[in-house]
């Protein structure tokens, strides 16, 4: 099965880290689940992601604790701490929570980092099927550097294939529809990107022989490798981790720029998650709604959702206020976000940055951005987006028409803010 058809649409969920960093809980899983079925999976949301270091039995935040035992099975393998998801006991591993997420009608992915354990590497334990160790195939000069817990596999070796096989084959085993992989795709903070490591995990899905969404993280990963990218991955990171700070959203302009005309069925440069809500509940950052205001929310969205970059959104739905929950139920913006193509940049002057997109049925897409820090008129020019003669517009966001429009399109936007119209040629 070719690897493209698992991700034909840009991937949309929810991930534990901008809530509960590296600590979230079995129990806050199911009820994060719980309200995706109830609230978002008629919009196209559907995965449930349990981010980092679940195998922790003792992780108290985003800060992780260094070179702490983690819980491993006897082939050199992470397996979910019992602890956090009891479910797991007796060497079931996150079986019993993927099948819980699946009669929900979601699908149930993990966050990995790169690497064998360390711990294995010391311990020197076997690798499943092989004559060989941990220590045999571990790349010790390879490692994070925010985080302690692996040592990169050394690709050349016999038994470095095998490990990633067993690897993701146990994930088979556990349902599992969507893996993110980090410390892996950056272009040099992190001593990336890892491309025979990349090699291996590819082979590894497709031998393990389940659909699985491969996403790569952090970045930014490198404009010049987005070919390999391609082949061998379905969602890869534009930027370092995405935080509610103006400053961040502003310079993802810039990588939706870099980054342009690459998104395509199976292949979704990604812009990182979506803090919304309440977020930071157990990190070091403190317990909050999103700081960004309600105008920078809609930009955000609305550049995530006309570059088609995936959603994942990092709050705690269940603490979603009737704004937040409408940000991520519009029809309309979500059937662009699935369904346009063709996304660009027309223009950016003075903080009007125009997007612009096209719908499957001749419909056309314009995004007006007002970066600026004041509020400004942004236009842009019917010809500009591919419609000659008049047009009917509706903005997505407020429900607004506007009818017989001329050779221009203008909207007042507040600073920082956003409009975004769907036009039909009259």
């Amino acid at each position: 099965m070719q690897h493209h058809s698992f991700a034909p649409t840009p991937p949309m969920g929810w991930n534990s880290w901008d809530c509960y960093g590296a600590t979230v809980t079995e129990a806050e899983v199911r009820g994060n689940a719980e309200y995706m079925a109830r609230h978002l999976k008629d919009y196209g949301w559907e995965y449930i992601v349990v981010d980092i270091q679940w195998y922790e039995p003792g992780a108290v935040s985003d800060l992780y604790r260094p070179f702490v035992r983690l819980e491993t099975d006897g082939y050199s393998r992470l397996i979910p701490a019992v602890n956090r998801f009891p479910s797991a006991e007796g060497g079931q591993g996150f079986k019993p929570l993927a099948d819980y997420v699946h009669s929900l009608g979601l699908k149930f992915g993990i966050h990995i980092m790169r690497g064998i354990p360390r711990q294995a590497v010391h311990d020197n334990t076997p690798i499943k099927g092989t004559n060989v160790t941990a220590r045999d195939i571990a790349h010790t000069c390879s490692f994070c550097g925010w985080n302690t817990d692996m040592y990169g596999v050394d690709a050349g070796k016999k038994g470095a294939q095998e490990y990633y096989h067993s690897l993701f084959e146990l994930y088979a085993e556990w349902g599992v529809d969507y893996v993110k992989v980090d410390d892996i795709a950056d272009s040099w903070l992190h001593g990336g990107p890892h491309l025979a490591e990349i090699e291996l995990i590819r082979k590894a899905i497709d031998h393990a022989g389940r659909p699985m969404v491969l996403s790569l993280s952090p970045g930014p990963a490198p404009v010049k490798h987005a070919d390999f990218l391609e082949t061998h991955a379905n969602m890869w990171r534009m930027t370092d981790d995405f935080w509610d700070r103006w400053p961040l959203l502003l310079d993802m302009f810039d990588r939706c720029e870099t980054w342009q005309g690459r998104p395509k069925p199976g292949c979704w440069p990604d812009c990182d998650m979506l803090p919304l809500g309440r977020i930071g509940v157990r990190c070091s950052h403190p317990d909050r709604m999103t700081n960004f205001t309600r105008d920078e929310q809609l930009t955000m969205m609305t550049l995530w959702t006309i570059f088609r970059s995936p959603l994942m959104f990092g709050g705690e739905m269940r603490d979603n206020d009737e704004w937040t929950l409408s940000l991520l139920t519009n029809r309309d913006v979500l059937d662009m976000h699935q369904h346009s193509f063709g996304a660009r940049q027309v223009s950016r002057s003075e903080g009007r940055v125009i997007w612009a997109a096209e719908g499957p049925h001749g419909e056309r897409y314009a995004a007006l951005f007002n970066t600026g820090e004041e509020a400004a008129e942004v236009s842009v020019s019917l010809a500009e987006l591919g419609i000659s003669g008049s047009a009917h517009a509706r903005n997505l966001w407020t429900g607004e028409e506007r009818r017989e429009l001329g050779g221009t399109l203008a909207s007042a936007v507040p600073p920082h803010g956003a409009s975004l119209f769907r036009l039909i040629a009259e």
